[in-house]
């Protein structure tokens, strides 16, 4: 049997960056190094191999030696459909994969100890889907899957039109974690131009 806590994880860069004013929002640097190369940084210790969502010519991305994957349904319909584009690769390229971890491009300071954290709680509590939380909200987006969800997911988005990741996990038994927010909160999405400068200062303060 595979080690039940062998884990891969699924890098989601789909979305359209409305907010910072479109492109590629995984690119942008903080500190010298693209989002996309932190958020990197922080998972692959922590799992067996990674893949990228993006949507697009993956050839701007060739530089991270990456698995892509797009979205598999139209129109950008949010992060579930790249939860479903990391499960539907796994499962045709490491079908022995039994959990993946699911995380955002722009967050740059991601915990350590994310994964074996949400495993420990899923096991804790019986649960089938672990997700991140911290400040007093969860983010539902830095979450752990089952590989055998990915029908469920699929049935979600294209039949019952499933958008909101709250509304689709709300269906079954589910662990959240909290982590600490001092010195820095873990989960900072990179949104804005603001939001650029306090991870720029984060980074500094961390000598990161």
């Amino acid at each position: 049997m595979p080690d039940p806590l062998a884990t891969s994880a699924v890098i989601l860069a789909g979305g359209l960056a409305r907010r910072m004013g479109g492109g590629d929002k995984a690119l942008r640097e903080i500190a010298g190094r693209s989002l996309l190369e932190r958020v990197i940084g922080r998972l692959a210790p922590q799992c067996e191999r990674l893949v990228l969502n993006a949507n697009g010519d993956p050839a701007r991305f060739a530089a991270y030696r990456l698995p892509v994957v797009s979205d598999p349904v139209a129109d950008f319909p949010g992060p579930l459909a790249g939860v479903l584009a990391g499960l539907d690769w796994l499962d045709a390229h490491h079908p022995e994969t039994q959990w993946m971890l699911s995380a955002p491009a722009d967050c740059p300071f991601l915990p350590l100890d994310l994964v074996v954290r949400l495993h420990q709680a899923r096991i804790d509590q019986q649960a089938q889907i672990a997700v991140a939380a911290s400040a007093g909200r969860t983010h539902p987006v830095v979450a752990l899957w089952p590989l055998d969800m990915r029908g469920d997911l699929r049935r979600a988005l294209l039949a019952d039109d499933i958008r909101k990741v709250d509304r689709f996990t709300a269906r079954y038994a589910r662990a959240v974690v909290d982590w600490p927010t001092d010195p820095f909160d873990p989960f900072l999405n990179v949104n804005t131009p603001e939001d650029i400068a306090e991870a720029e200062r984060i980074s500094r303060a961390a000598s990161d």
